[in-house]
Order: structure tokens, then sequence, then C-alpha cells
């Protein structure tokens, strides 16, 4: 393990992860943002769950000029 990794920040990030998870988020992207200051955390909603048994995700949407 990195000798510069602190083991209370895991620990927060875990914890910070399990909570989303009780509050019912099933998904989680995380990406590093230096526009987002050290000790914030920014959330952004996605609406819906494309990928999942979608028309999209398998391959035969319709395109909605053509209907």
């Amino acid at each position: 393990m990195n000798d510069n990794i602190d083991p209370n920040d895991i620990n927060n990030i875990i914890s910070l992860l399990d909570g989303e998870i009780e509050k019912g988020v099933g998904r989680f992207k995380v990406t590093m943002d230096e526009s987002v200051n050290a000790g914030e955390t920014k959330e952004n909603y996605h609406h819906g769950r494309c990928d999942v048994g979608s028309p999209f995700s398998k391959g035969d949407f319709k395109n909605l000029c053509d209907i």
C-alpha cells in the first residue's frame, strides 16, 4: 500500500459510499475535479438507467422522427 495514503481517508470514502447505498443509490461515477475545493464534494444526478435492458442497450431503439 502507498505510504502516503491515510487510512482515515479510505474509511471516510467507504462511509460516504455506504451512506449513498443506504439512500438507494445503485451506481457511482467518481471523478477528480480541480474546480471543486479540497474537502468538498459535488453530486450530479443521472435520470434513469438506460443501459439495463433498454432498447438502447439491446440495439433495437427507434428514431423518434420515424415513429
